[in-house]
């Protein structure tokens, strides 16, 4: 006959055991993004493309007899990092659902806000890394440019010009981000996301082309661009004012929205 247990047998002792860390947590995150076959090629095609674009900007720059300037290799990097970038912040907040392993994550770690913020700044490393590869090829480009047209590799990028590049691609990160998380679906997201990039701007434009009142308001709901003062001259005030105005309403707006759905959603 089996002894009945006592209560401290049935009691769970957890007061030794420390909650995952938050560091833990994005390395995890980071893993995850090159675990997967999607977010592996995803993230070679970020390489891949910015240096077939590099390649290509070189020697159509060399056939014509341009003067190419390292600027102009940075603008032509920002091409496939503003296309590609946004995708990647889709697929890491998507992945979860699409790949059913939420269960198994926010059971090991309730607190969704937690895994979500750990998503973004493993997100946010893979962009900063990205971006210094953009960099690298594009000074390499600008010194073979340089070397092979005859003339002098011209710079003229400072500090800050580095920073506004970078907000710019943290932006379209943040944003594609934001959509995944609001949906919860990559395919659903993704599509989305280009209908916002592509087609939005042209109905505005349109839009501001045919109604005086509409091009006085476009500046403020246009984010996209809104966007253009980053890569531009530095702005004026009211530039940038629009700036962060069409962000809360095309960025801020669908991040509150899509925490708040993805804390309630049901986990299947």
């Amino acid at each position: 006959m089996s002894a009945t247990p006592t209560a401290d047998q049935l009691t769970l002792d957890i007061a030794s055991v420390r909650p995952v860390s938050f560091v833990s947590l994005v390395r995890v995150e980071l893993r995850k993004m090159a675990d997967t076959r999607a977010g592996l090629w995803l993230l070679i095609s970020i390489g891949l493309i910015t240096a077939l674009v590099m390649v290509i900007q070189f020697w159509v720059g060399l056939a014509n007899d341009l003067h190419l300037t390292f600027q102009d290799f940075m603008i032509g990097m920002n091409t496939p990092m503003g296309i590609l970038l946004p995708v990647l912040g889709i697929l890491g907040v998507t992945q979860e659902w699409g790949q059913r392993t939420a269960l198994v994550t926010f059971t090991l770690v309730p607190s969704r806000v937690r895994v979500l913020a750990a998503k973004f700044v493993g997100l946010l490393v893979w962009a900063i890394a990205a971006l210094i590869v953009g960099l690298a090829l594009a000074s390499l480009s600008n010194i073979l440019f340089a070397a092979m047209s005859g003339d002098s590799a011209v710079w003229g990028v400072g500090i800050g010009d580095l920073a506004r590049y970078l907000l710019l691609h943290v932006l379209g990160l943040a944003t594609g981000f934001a959509f995944g998380v609001l949906f919860l679906n990559s395919a659903v997201a993704i599509v989305i996301y280009f209908v916002y990039s592509f087609v939005l701007p042209g109905i505005f434009a349109i839009g501001a082309q045919l109604m005086d009142w509409f091009a006085k308001v476009q500046p403020w709901i246009d984010f996209n661009d809104a966007q253009s003062v980053l890569i531009g001259e530095s702005g004026v005030g009211k530039q940038w004012a629009h700036l962060v105005v069409s962000g809360l309403l095309w960025l801020a707006l669908p991040l509150v929205v899509g925490v708040w759905r993805a804390v309630r959603a049901e986990v299947k």
